[in-house]
């Protein structure tokens, strides 16, 4: 299929790119790409950096990318970056024109627009995506609080704006758009937010009907706002992930969409992570602790045993054991491996010629952290839950004003949750960035939190897809993204909106592999 051909995608808010994966990844029943992304507008500057440097990417659709890609994300340096981009100009010019850094802003609105006309071209069938944060504020009939200046000075009230504006403007066919749960339950002067979104949508340009990706209606107006949460553990990801997912179709547009299938059984955690390399925590010089070094964090660990409760003694003394017979290593930026993990392998590893995994490398952690994770980790392994603050031997618990409260099981019982090995996992979202209390690894012979690898393999992005920024920035997009692999389903249904036949959207394990990048 020429790329002229393939359905355009404007993607507001992008964050790293997780929407824009899914689609730009769907194919055909034919094998020909369905999706390309005219244009991604992301305000956070290492976000950007990853969302062009995935554009430059997909350039090379099918034929492969050149080594030089390969060795910047093996040993990704400033100076090799440029070098790639100067090596391909006419592709680097092209990632540039798709990814914009760019903060969408009231004064900047015309510009905007005539960018996303410019990105267009004279194509007519498009899409626009994105997840725009949702303090409502109406432009449905452009004069509600048009007065108020301190509700107009506060971004957050102002953001989702602009993607109205564009709907208003250019009216697209179709919309997809992402926001948390908790716009179900927010309010402004009272009035539901959720509500307020819904009749803004409803209302725009030429006016769009609002469907649900899981619940048909034969009124989609009779829809309740819980009916458009999207379950994505329901849908083949390993996660239970939350989120309300809203598909605008234009009233002329005749076809009903579907809604998305059922994966029949949940994927786990140890079903996508299990295969990576096994990984130790540095040990953080915070409170006068010893240099990091394998012997400084095997007794760390050795010190655990000491407050580890009866019931858990067999197992953390286990992982011990294990770990002292074989130091994990503290992981690199690029892992050389031809592992590759028992569920979704072929969506994993679409890309062979990396050769390995990068962004997997483990966070430090200070040595009492580090008792705390050996307990919560075997406390699971025995009990088959996270522990809460009431489970903890009080020479374990955090010298917290709030810990009383969460040790009496009130507010804060779960400061430390571990990720169950055969169960999706909780919500990966941008806290991952802050620390790694909430996202422990189940393995307690490896005592740490999850590497950005791992948070990105429970997010589905595939291996190939590197992000940018020193490694709190990269957990920051990995947390805010969208699933890749829920946005490719999210894709088929709009390709079926648009007339177009796409493939089975969620590969099974032993699916074949893409062929090569997720082409533009």
């Amino acid at each position: 299929m020429a790329k002229r051909s393939r359905i355009p995608i404007i993607d507001l808010f992008a964050g790293p790119g997780g929407l824009g994966e899914g689609f730009s990844s769907l194919r055909s029943e034919n094998g020909d790409r369905l999706f390309s992304i005219a244009l991604s507008v992301e305000a956070d500057a290492f976000a950007h950096r990853t969302l062009e440097l995935r554009a430059f990417y997909r350039q090379f659709d099918d034929s492969g990318c050149p080594d030089a890609y390969y060795d910047y994300v093996r040993n990704p340096t400033s100076a090799a970056r440029d070098a790639l981009f100067a090596t391909f100009p006419a592709q680097a010019s092209r990632a540039r024109a798709e990814a914009w850094h760019h903060r969408l802003s009231l004064e900047s609105a015309e510009q905007v627009t005539a960018r996303v006309r410019t990105a267009l071209g004279r194509r007519r069938t498009w899409v626009l995506i994105g997840g725009p944060p949702c303090q409502a504020y109406s432009l449905a009939g452009r004069s509600r609080r048009t007065h108020d200046d301190s509700f107009e000075a506060d971004e957050k009230h102002t953001l989702y704006r602009h993607y109205l504006r564009i709907i208003e403007d250019l009216a697209p066919p179709v919309f997809v758009m992402e926001n948390v749960k908790g716009i179900l339950s927010a309010k402004i002067d009272k009035q539901s937010t959720i509500d307020r979104v819904l009749s803004d949508l409803r209302s725009a340009g030429p006016g769009y009907t609002v469907h649900s990706f899981v619940r048909a209606a034969d009124d989609p107006a009779t829809l309740r706002p819980s009916d458009f949460v999207i379950r994505a553990e329901d849908h083949g990801i390993p996660q239970a992930r939350h989120r309300v997912i809203l598909l605008g179709v234009r009233r002329d547009l005749t076809r009903r969409p579907s809604q998305l299938g059922r994966y029949g059984r949940p994927v786990s955690v140890g079903s996508v992570i299990g295969d990576l390399p096994r990984l130790r925590s540095s040990l953080s010089h915070r409170c006068g602790a010893r240099p990091d070094g394998p012997e400084a964090w095997i007794d760390a660990l050795r010190q655990g045993l000491a407050a580890m409760p009866e019931e858990l003694t067999a197992v953390a003394t286990a992982a011990v054991l294990e770990a002292e017979h074989g130091v994990p290593s503290l992981g690199r930026p690029f892992s050389a491996t031809r592992s590759r993990p028992s569920e979704h392998a072929a969506w994993y590893k679409r890309d062979a010629a990396l050769g390995g995994i990068t962004n997997h490398n483990s966070r430090s952690h200070m040595a009492s952290d580090l008792r705390r994770y050996l307990f919560c980790a075997s406390f699971a392994r025995v009990h088959h839950r996270s522990p809460v603050l009431a489970d903890f031997p009080d020479e374990l618990l955090p010298a917290h004003a709030n810990v009383v409260a969460g040790a009496v099981g009130t507010d804060f019982a779960d400061r430390f949750r571990v990720q169950i090995a055969d169960r999706p996992s909780t919500t990966i979202t941008s806290h991952i960035s802050k620390d790694g209390h909430y996202y422990i690894h189940d393995d307690p012979s490896q005592c740490r939190s999850l590497s950005v690898r791992e948070a990105a393999r429970l997010q589905t992005f595939p291996d190939d897809y590197f992000f940018e920024g020193n490694r709190t920035q990269q957990y920051h997009q990995v947390g805010n993204a969208v699933p890749p692999l829920l946005a490719r389903q999210l894709a088929a249904v709009v390709a079926k909106v648009l007339g177009r036949r796409p493939e089975d959207a969620l590969p099974r394990a032993d699916s074949p592999a893409d062929r090569g990048p997720s082409a533009q």
